[in-house]
């Protein structure tokens, strides 16, 4: 001790630096010690950052804010990077559900706080400051602070929202992890199951592609080009390969094609799309044209050329001007009939038929440069970064609040994230991050913001909680963060059969809590639960800021 307090005088960074990798070494031991068969996981440094305040190793309060809230912007503009592409189609699958158990969660943390708080007989900023210490929403302790300085309250009361805080967020990450280990254990979920019942489900509303070889029956064909077929657009059936009845040789089909009567084509689609188209047609042939002799192969090139980022397949053109034909646009783990309309992103992957000399000429066209998808653009980043600060600090005036409503710097990047990646480009920037680099950036994030909040509640947090009134704080936060957590939990279970991957990540989000969110996919090994943690998590800190707000000011 003697020799921290000596170099903080003399190198406050080096002293700043040393606090905090001991504080993230040790947390991160902390968070691997198995209990029972559960790890805290990255939360462990939390808890060593507390322990180290309490015990005078802080560093500089201006460092660790400044830490603390960069660490939260790193990891939701990362969370909502890697979430974006499919942030939008997880909404029009199950958002409405979501959002409204979500609803319910804020809506019971705020009834249940006003509650306990008015038989505790405790001041409304307390009760602002528990709310958000009880749901891990950093950002609402600071809208509620904010709304009582601007109401020219006595200063105080905005200190004693901030202990109120302290006092009830530590156990609140336990006891929304604790939550999910209970409503696993209650409803005898096997974890692994239920994460391969998540990847089923997912893919439930993406038939997969099939190829049918078909032979043109119908009269009313002969002399038609494949783009007039009847039924084309409403099938969404694409066709890749054509044989002529008076010829051997298997050519790539094209929109300008004209078919005759004994034609065989090979058309690409979903099961029951193929079907239909079939009726239009004609019969299945026993002929694979894949097989039979003839120029044509194919190739799956990645979209890596700037210029063609944002286009339409039909304004890619690969058809006309290069004789190739598009079957189908691999994104992620998405995979799409290739339509004229499909506007593509980078990193797409493009399935190419065609003959050699056109698939090399298409795959120079899109780029295929697979190197660049594991190039991470940092300019693009920080310029999301800042666009998602502006939109953090931008007010919304609601009618009836004194001071306006901030998204603040965990809501303002991450919606922007979301959009930016859904977009795929900013301008001239390519919005994509890799895998690695996103995962990178999501546990330095967590780490920066869990330490340094550690370290900014540690001082007074003993005094605190183990005072009548911060008992008082400890027991009421356990209820205000757990109750409603069992009661949406067991409803969504029980009422709409949730999976539970879905269960933990609307849990999770529902309490923009990060930690629980780690803990939940470190349990099912995969990140299933992050896709209900973003499809809530922007409405979630919405809703969570108004409401500390509100009850902030009711007094």
């Amino acid at each position: 001790m003697a020799f921290l307090e000596q170099l903080h005088l003399t190198n406050t960074v080096a002293h700043d630096l040393l606090i905090f990798s001991m504080v993230v070494l040790s947390g991160i031991g902390l968070g691997n010690v198995r209990v029972a068969g559960i790890k805290l996981g990255v939360a462990g440094v939390l808890f060593t950052g507390i322990l180290a305040s309490h015990f005078g190793m802080r560093p500089e309060a201006e460092v660790a804010h400044f830490l603390k809230d960069f660490g939260l912007v790193l990891f939701v503009f990362a969370l909502g990077m890697q979430m974006g592409p499919g942030f939008f189609a997880s909404l029009r699958r199950q958002g409405s559900m979501l959002n409204g158990y979500a609803f319910a969660l804020v809506l019971g943390g705020a009834l249940v706080t006003l509650v306990g708080g008015w038989m505790f007989k405790m001041p409304f900023p307390a009760m602002a400051g528990l709310f958000s210490g009880a749901t891990t929403n950093t950002p609402s302790l600071g809208a509620a602070q904010q709304a009582l300085a601007s109401s020219q309250s006595d200063p105080a009361e905005v200190t004693l929202a901030a202990l109120s805080y302290a006092a009830t967020y530590p156990l609140a990450i336990v006891g929304i992890i604790f939550s999910l280990i209970l409503l696993r254990a209650f409803f005898k979920i096997d974890v692994a199951a239920e994460a391969e019942l998540f990847r089923q489900e997912q893919g439930a509303g993406v038939e997969p592609l099939q190829r049918m070889n078909l032979c043109v029956d119908n009269p009313n064909l002969e002399g038609v080009p494949i783009a007039n077929i009847p039924g084309m657009r409403e099938t969404h059936v694409v066709v890749s390969r054509h044989r002529q009845v008076s010829s051997s040789l298997v050519t790539a089909a094209s929109a300008e094609t004209k078919l005759q009567v004994g034609d065989l084509i090979m058309a690409v689609g979903t099961q029951a799309k193929l079907e239909q188209f079939r009726l239009i047609v004609g019969s299945v042939s026993s002929e694979n044209l894949m097989k039979s002799p003839g120029s044509v192969t194919y190739r799956r090139v990645v979209l890596t050329n700037k210029r063609m980022m944002g286009k339409t397949l039909r304004e890619l053109g690969l058809d006309h001007l290069h004789n190739v034909t598009v079957t189908r646009v691999s994104r992620g783990d998405l995979i799409f009939t290739a339509l004229p309309d499909l506007r593509l992103q980078f990193g797409d992957m493009l399935q190419l038929v065609g003959d050699e000399d056109s698939l090399d000429e298409a795959t120079k066209v899109v780029g295929n440069a697979v190197n660049m998808l594991q190039e991470t653009k940092f300019a693009a980043i920080f310029a999301g970064i800042l666009l998602g600060v502006l939109l953090g600090l931008y007010p919304f005036h609601i009618e009836g609040l004194p001071a306006p409503v901030r998204l603040g710097l965990a809501g303002g990047p991450l919606v922007v994230a979301i959009l930016l990646s859904h977009l795929g480009r900013l301008g001239p920037m390519i919005m994509h991050m890799p895998l690695n680099a996103n995962r990178a950036l999501r546990e330095l994030g967590i780490i920066l913001f869990l330490a340094n909040v550690g370290l900014l509640s540690g001082e007074k947090f003993v005094a605190t909680v183990f005072s009548m009134q911060g008992l008082q704080w400890v027991l009421l936060g356990i209820v205000v963060t757990m109750l409603p957590l069992l009661i949406v939990g067991y409803i969504a279970r029980k009422v709409h059969r949730v999976n539970f991957m879905t269960l933990c990540g609307l849990l999770s989000g529902g309490m923009t809590d990060p930690p629980a969110l780690a803990f939940a996919t470190t349990m099912a090994r995969c990140y299933s639960p992050a896709i209900a943690y973003a499809a809530v998590y922007p409405l979630t800190m919405l809703l969570r800021i108004v409401t500390a707000q509100i009850i902030a000011q009711l007094g």
